[in-house]
């Protein structure tokens, strides 16, 4: 059972190397001692509130956002407004406004003018509730890979992958990519090397993302490997196990898929 065991291992060791041997063949080249990341936790800059880095005066109005108009002593122009689908508020007494591509002082003058009809010198405050119409997306090997909202027009990556949580232990901070989708077809793809703006302080690595921008970090080559070579040793281990421990495997994946016993 022993000889065979290792005869099992020896041949998926030489099919992992079989799959992974492309991998260096690749872009991402063989993995040095220098690409490995530092940890994280004791490495990383401390993270930067995103707040702190927007200009909340030049964020420009699109659908799904949400404005609180506030008209001093006229509480009767006064309420909170979604922007619909089509880039406008339903606003009281007046009906429906364009607000898209309008920042927040746009917007005051542009109540001031309507008002100026009904109100004599109004006095208009306006703020930005929900910022939801413009945003980006990290994949890949970070923290919290997802979705993420914008409260510029623009956001770095720096901040962006701050926002995801960091990246992993097993991302290839080198090797990530800033892509721009197309409805062409031709997305353009920027390199980025989150390694140097993180822990080599070169921020003029740090580029901006525009809305819709796409951060992808991508494993290191010992991670692919790792990844797929670990649950074929864990199956070769039970294989070789004999009778009590493929018992104890059928055991443990009838309980999870919920199936009685055998």
């Amino acid at each position: 059972m022993e000889m065979k065991y290792k005869l099992l291992t020896l041949v998926l060791f030489l099919v992992v190397i079989g799959l992974v041997s492309p991998v260096w063949a690749g872009d991402e080249g063989p993995v040095t001692a220098t690409e490995t990341p530092a940890p994280i936790a004791t490495e990383s800059p401390a993270p930067v509130p995103l707040a702190s880095s927007f200009d909340p005066l030049k964020y420009t109005l699109g659908p799904d956002d949400a404005v609180d108009v506030s008209v001093m002593r006229h509480p009767e122009f006064s309420g909170v407004y979604p922007v619909n689908a089509e880039g406008k508020i339903q606003y009281k007494f007046v009906g429906d406004m364009e607000v898209v591509g309008l920042t927040k002082a746009q917007l005051e003058q542009r109540i001031r003018d309507v008002l100026s009809v009904y109100v004599k010198d109004p006095e208009v405050s306006v703020t930005v509730t929900e910022y939801r119409s413009k945003y980006f997306y990290v994949l890949g090997k970070v923290g919290t890979p997802g979705k993420y909202y914008m409260r510029g027009d623009t956001v770095t990556v720096r901040e962006a992958v701050f926002e995801a949580g960091l990246p992993t232990e097993a991302a290839a901070m080198r090797k990530c990519q800033l892509i721009t989708p197309s409805f062409t077809g031709k997305q353009k793809v920027r390199p980025v090397n989150l390694y140097e703006i993180l822990y080599g302080g070169n921020l003029k690595l740090n580029i901006n993302m525009s809305p819709g921008d796409i951060l992808y970090v991508p494993s290191t080559v010992m991670a692919k490997v790792i990844s797929v070579i670990s649950p074929v040793t864990t199956a070769a281990g039970v294989a070789s196990g004999g009778p009590e421990s493929a018992s104890t495997a059928r055991t443990a994946a009838d309980t999870l898929s919920g199936r009685p016993g055998r």
